[in-house]
């Protein structure tokens, strides 16, 4: 397997630059069969997931990643679990809300798309 923190690295960096410019084309990363649970709401298949994140209820954001793990996860397939935390700022918020992000990373095609995406804000 390819070296996998640096997949991981150029996976998060092109997502949340994508994110910051143009929601719409994150649809791309996501399959029919993929998952998003957003704050604990369920979302399947790229077309819900993609409606998602487009309505969230900002126009600007930016991630700063704080922490950024990743690891192998199958013996026979090279999928990858890559876990992020950090800070969210919105809009013109001053203050940034830390959130915490998990994706399982599946290989197609030599790239990789989204099979599960776990998102939440951690408060606290």
């Amino acid at each position: 397997m390819a070296d996998f923190n640096a997949i991981a690295k150029q996976f998060t960096d092109f997502y949340y630059t994508t994110f910051a410019q143009g929601r719409p084309a994150l649809k791309a990363l996501y399959r029919d069969h993929s998952m998003l649970t957003f704050e604990g709401a369920p979302f399947q298949g790229a077309a819900s997931i993609s409606e998602k994140l487009e309505n969230l209820p900002f126009t600007k954001v930016q991630h700063k990643i704080t922490t950024l793990d990743a690891q192998p996860s199958s013996p026979s397939v090279a999928s990858l679990l890559v876990s992020v935390t950090g800070l969210l700022l919105v809009d013109d918020g001053e203050n940034p809300l830390n959130f915490s992000q998990v994706f399982h990373l599946i290989p197609e095609g030599g790239s990789y798309y989204v099979f599960n995406d776990i998102f939440r804000l951690n408060y606290g």
